[in-house]
């Protein structure tokens, strides 16, 4: 008789069953995060509110430009900019989707219901990236389009087929979407959401203008490899420069951030109690 038991298999819920129970209930979760509305909302302001704003001030000030600032104008940075105060507020819902679980206890039941954690993190950060990619490439062509139609002559401005273009406003999504999976992996590993944003503040812009503040040199080489600036790269119109890294170099530099650190947050989720 316990022979013949032991021979039985175990009943039990399959993988595919399993993971879609679980995507359920983290899209639940995502989209009850009570201040992604705001910060996303927020975020939009900033990016297409920027364009026009940037856009403008080239437009009217671009006869007082001299020849040299007229050459190494960027119009898709122009209008893309807000960008680099948008990355903040993706950021923080990146953080909050994680350190809100830690702060209301809920991370234990969901942990109870699926003792599979990095299978928890890895759909957690799933839906984050589907959900944050299609809002940051659709704030990203609306800011380009907007400020290249107030962008107009004398001012330099491009269309969306000319070279490089396409994949920068491309990029504008992509960056925004990895500086979030970033973050959202930081509240991982800090599991507060105080002790995570600063951590992401002076990721993204303490340590930039620390590293401009060393010997030109070294300041240049360490300056370019940091989280933003290189990650910056493929927002921009390729730029010749003794130390600039191509767009996609500067992408993957972001994504080896983002590697490194997603690999640390599940090992981590795996070994400690909650």
């Amino acid at each position: 008789m316990s022979t013949h038991a032991a021979r039985v298999p175990r009943a039990g819920i399959s993988l595919q069953v399993r993971l879609r129970a679980t995507a359920r209930s983290e899209w639940v979760k995502f989209r009850s995060v009570r201040s992604a509305p705001a910060t996303l909302l927020a975020a939009a302001l900033f990016v297409l509110v920027g364009a026009i704003l940037m856009a403008t001030g080239y437009r009217n000030g671009w006869a007082t430009m001299s020849q040299s600032e007229r050459t190494s104008f960027d119009p898709v940075y122009t209008s893309l900019s807000g960008i680099e105060l948008a990355q903040l507020l993706v950021g923080a819902l990146g953080v909050m989707t994680v350190t809100g679980e830690y702060a209301s206890g809920l991370i234990r039941g969901t942990f109870i219901a699926t003792p599979q954690r990095a299978q928890v993190l890895a759909i957690k950060a799933l839906i984050f990236t589907v959900a944050a990619w299609v809002v940051c490439t659709a704030l990203s062509f609306g800011a380009f389009f907007i400020g290249q139609s107030v962008l107009t002559s004398p001012a330099k401005h491009v269309a969306i087929g000319d070279p490089g273009v396409l994949t920068a406003v491309f990029g504008g999504g992509l960056y925004l979407t990895l500086v979030g999976l970033l973050s959202l992996f930081i509240g991982v590993l800090l599991r507060r959401t105080a002790a995570a944003l600063i951590a992401l503040f002076v990721l993204l812009l303490i340590l930039p203008v620390a590293a401009a503040m060393l010997p030109s040199k070294f300041s240049s080489n360490l300056a370019e490899f940091l989280p933003s600036n290189a990650g910056g790269q493929i927002w921009k119109l390729p730029q010749s420069g003794a130390y600039a890294l191509s767009p996609w170099q500067g992408f993957g530099v972001l994504a080896a951030y983002v590697a490194v650190t997603a690999l640390a947050a599940f090992v981590l989720i795996r070994r400690r109690d909650v």
